[in-house]
């Protein structure tokens, strides 16, 4: 499975055609950037890219958080604050889902994710 991260959702809302190419039937996505995209939709009021989204969400896998995925996120950060490299929470969340999920890969264009992948077993493919 791959997992799309926020900003890889956010490019395929703009229509890039790179991401594109990762949407398939073994693409998923977690409920943390489900809440990002959601955030940003209610901030500028677009409904546009809110019926995107909901039809989007409605075919494809979408990872839950869960005790799971919190102990592994916790354990990343743990890692990362031991090193003095924090990254943002939510990314850190989002990768706790995805590894504790079976996640193959990881696709964003989020540089966070390079230092989550050097302290987990998370690949991690920056566009």
């Amino acid at each position: 499975m791959i997992v799309l991260d926020t900003s890889a959702l956010i490019d395929l809302f703009r229509g890039s055609d790179q991401i594109q190419a990762f949407v398939s039937d073994d693409a998923a996505t977690t409920m943390i950037s489900c809440y990002e995209i959601f955030a940003g939709i209610n901030h500028r009021k677009t409904e546009r890219e809110e019926q995107f989204f909901r039809r989007f969400f409605s075919g494809i896998e979408i990872l839950d958080f869960d005790m799971r995925a919190a102990e592994k996120a916790g354990a990343i950060m743990g890692q990362l604050l031991s090193q003095g490299t924090p990254v943002n929470t939510l990314d850190v969340l989002i990768a706790g889902t995805a590894i504790t999920n079976g996640a193959e890969r990881l696709i964003s264009r989020d540089r966070d994710f390079e230092k989550i992948s050097q302290v987990s077993e998370l690949a991690v493919l920056i566009y």
